[in-house]
């Protein structure tokens, strides 16, 4: 029996791929194709239902309803028996769906008079387009051989989607990836751009889901497996001395040699699929569960799944990494995720990135801000709805993609690009001018870098120096330790770039969500509260001094100015400057010179050290007030929550009376005071923290311009009373006082 069904349903796949073969409109395709799937199966009908939008079901074709009721029925995600199986992705068959929970009864289909319901999600690779539905009077439940067939063409149903096979007359589904789209994420990097897509990794397609020769599929199939099985093997030979490497590697290994995954490859391909399809069909039920599942070994174990099968369906398909296609000339990435050392080698060849994961303090986002590209991240669904060279827009100061914009949407949006065009000229009129206020106050700007590359901007931008050097980008992006001789010339080759303006080394920054690729991850409950900076240099000191050493030999009797990251109290620092004063002694005795000067700092990125003992603020050498991390531990408030980053505002009152206590404390020890963070590059923030008292600001080079354009038109004591009378009224921010005031000021 098992036998005539995979026959009958290789028939009814050939029967499709005849159908898909004429030139018929699409809806005339999807009307044929209910009609076919009702006559195999057997049942009296068969309705296609197909997602109009993100939380939108509509009954697109239907044999044995009401066909007044196509496009007229619609249900929301959830809503019925339909719509459960549309949220859940999962397969649903009862013999009496009237009286089962969730029935949602449409009196316009005239569905009264059937009993059974199977309903079969469509999907494609864990994404579902809408749902497959047959129907009859009898009470019965559908037989798994029948479940598996509507499965096997339910995933076909998805590709002949995917390859726009129901476009035509308007009627039926829209086109894929030829709509408008506008996506949603968090900004990570500031900034707009305009481009195409480029994705890192381009979406395999499965041109051919229906099998001519099941023997054939199955040769190609055992064949392609049999070579990612080799290169599984080559790759763990290779990484046999990276422990953590081939732990992922091993589990390749395991899924590649899988008899169960291989097993029901080929039931798929028995069935009627190509090899192609037979393996995505599978990726998409990895992928699906991936969704669902909460052990988190479980969703790694399915996301090794899920990679292995992209790496078999390029082996199939002859779409390696390189497709074939051409970078535009405006490239803007999308990718699901992208490290720092793979980021570095696209450069600034890009004019915007857009992933799906990601963080704002990611390793991705650091090099970002470091090439001064746009990143928005947690951008659902952006692989999915991207194609090579489509046109998209990006606003990195909203966190939207416009992906196919309308004429509308471009024409606003090169608007935008062009004011602040014209507002970029404005601010290169005063490059070379000093950021003195109305009332004669006078703040030192300087920029955030990173990289060698970002150097240039430090004449281009008019910073005055380097407020903080991110040191720990030339160790996110190897995969073993750096040398200290390689530390040392790079280093080194920053202080000649920086043409005697002041560099501030800041040490390793690592920990949290900046794990180098070489150093074994802590499985901790809340990384940014847990082993990281400081801590780290403290708890394996080794590093910390190598990287001082390097730091000192690279200013060859230059002065050298360096500070130490997360200090949570006094302790911390001076364990951390004894360091310093070791390294120093090592470097005298060895008969090398030392920097003719040395600044040694902290960074205040806890609540904590603001109230260090007197004697901390006299023994520093500086403070740099770490604005993002402060900020996000004074409020308890994980900034990257979208759900509770924006709840607080850096001009709430209690944010600025607070880093008014530590500017009266850096006053009374004459301790030198900057602010380093996002809220430093925002003119409006900036122009509050100069008014109460900060005269040093470190930002990203792009923010320096609009910075010192308003401080130049502001008077800082002026500012200072608006502060002080929204204090006075109560007012939870000062924000909408300093808004007024402004406009005010026109």
């Amino acid at each position: 029996m098992a036998q005539t069904f995979e026959t009958e349903s290789r028939k009814l796949l050939g029967r499709l791929r005849d159908t898909m073969a004429g030139d018929d409109p699409g809806q005339t395709r999807l009307d044929k194709i209910v009609d076919l799937i009702a006559d195999s199966i057997g049942t009296e009908v068969c309705s296609i239902y197909l997602f109009r939008d993100e939380d939108t079901l509509e009954l697109c074709a239907t044999e044995g309803l009401n066909s007044e009721a196509v496009h007229q029925t619609r249900m929301k995600l959830g809503e019925g028996l339909v719509g459960r199986v549309a949220r859940r992705g999962q397969v649903f068959n009862t013999p009496d769906a009237p009286n089962t929970r969730g029935f949602r009864y449409m009196p316009e289909t005239g569905e009264e008079v059937y009993t059974s319901f199977l309903g079969v999600p469509i999907q494609r690779l864990g994404e579902t387009l809408g749902v497959l539905v047959v129907q009859s009077k009898d009470a019965r439940e559908y037989s798994a051989d029948e479940v598996y067939a509507l499965e096997v063409v339910a995933m076909v149903l998805a590709e002949m989607a995917e390859l726009g096979a129901f476009v035509g007359d308007g009627s039926a589904m829209g086109a894929r990836h030829s709509q408008p789209a506008m996506l949603r994420g968090t900004v990570a990097q500031e900034g707009v751009a305009e481009g195409h897509i480029w994705l890192h990794e381009p979406r395999v397609v499965v041109t051919n889901p229906i099998a001519d020769d099941p023997h054939r599929e199955l040769e190609r199939l055992t064949e392609a497996v049999e070579e990612l099985r080799v290169g599984v093997d080559k790759m763990l030979a290779l990484a046999a001395v990276d422990k953590e490497q081939a732990e992922v590697l091993e589990a390749y290994r395991m899924f590649a040699n899988s008899k169960g995954w291989m097993r029901r490859m080929e039931e798929d391909i028995s069935r009627g699929l190509s090899a192609e399809a037979a393996v995505e069909k599978e990726q998409s039920l990895a992928r699906s569960r991936m969704g669902q599942a909460s052990d988190s070994y479980l969703r790694e174990r399915l996301s090794d799944l899920d990679d292995l099968s992209n790496r078999l369906l390029r082996i199939l398909t002859g779409q390696g990494s390189d497709t074939g296609a051409e970078m535009p000339a405006d490239p803007i990435l999308v990718a699901r995720n992208i490290g720092p050392a793979e980021l570095l080698d696209y450069g600034r060849t890009l004019r915007g990135i857009i992933l799906e994961a990601g963080s704002v303090g990611s390793h991705a986002a650091i090099v970002a801000r470091a090439l001064a590209i746009p990143l928005i991240v947690h951008v659902d669904r952006a692989t999915l709805e991207s194609l090579n060279g489509d046109h998209v827009m990006v606003d990195g100061e909203q966190g939207i993609v416009h992906l196919r914009p309308d004429d509308t949407v471009v024409t606003a949006f090169r608007d935008k690009m062009a004011m602040q065009a014209a507002a970029v000229e404005r601010y290169a009129s005063i490059r070379d001018k000093a950021a003195e206020t109305l009332c004669g106050s006078v703040v030192s700007l300087h920029m955030n870098a990173g990289l060698m590359a970002d150097l240039p901007s430090l004449e281009g931008s008019g910073a005055e120096g380097v407020g903080l050097f991110r040191t720990e980008l030339q160790f996110l992006v190897r995969n073993q330790m750096p040398r200290r001789s390689e530390l040392s010339a790079l280093y080194a080759r920053v202080l000649d770039a920086a043409g005697g303006k002041k560099v501030v080394f800041r040490t390793l920054d690592i920990g949290s969500d900046k794990v180098l690729p070489y150093m074994k991850p802590n499985d901790e409950p809340n990384p940014a509260l847990g082993w990281r900076a400081i801590r780290v240099g403290l708890d394996k000191p080794g590093v910390l001094r190598m990287q001082l050493q390097a730091l000192l030999r690279s200013a060859n009797g230059r002065p050298l100015t360096v500070m130490f990251p997360f200090v949570a109290q006094y302790e911390e620092y001076t364990q951390a400057k004894a360091e310093m004063d070791k390294a120093m002694d090592r470097e005298r005795r060895l008969g090398h010179v030392l920097p003719e000067h040395i600044e040694i700092g902290a960074m205040l990125e806890t609540p904590s050290l603001a109230f260090a003992p007197h004697k901390f603020f006299e023994e520093v050498g500086f403070l740099s007030i770490g604005g993002n991390d402060l900020k996000q531990f004074f409020f308890a408030a994980d900034r990257e929550n979208e759900r509770v980053r924006r709840r607080y505002d850096t001009l709430n009152v209690s944010f600025l009376s607070f880093i008014e206590r530590i500017v009266e404390r850096c006053e009374i020890t004459g301790t030198p005071l900057s602010f380093c963070g996002e809220d430093a590059g925002r003119p409006v923030e900036a122009l509050c923290l100069a008014a109460i008292g900060l005269r040093n600001l470190s930002m990203r080079p792009a923010s320096i311009g609009p910075v010192k354009s308003l401080l130049r038109r502001s008077n800082l004591e002026e500012v200072r009373k608006v502060i002080s009378d929204a204090r006075h009224r109560g007012d939870m921010s000062v924000r909408p006082a300093i808004m007024e005031y402004l406009r005010e000021q026109g």
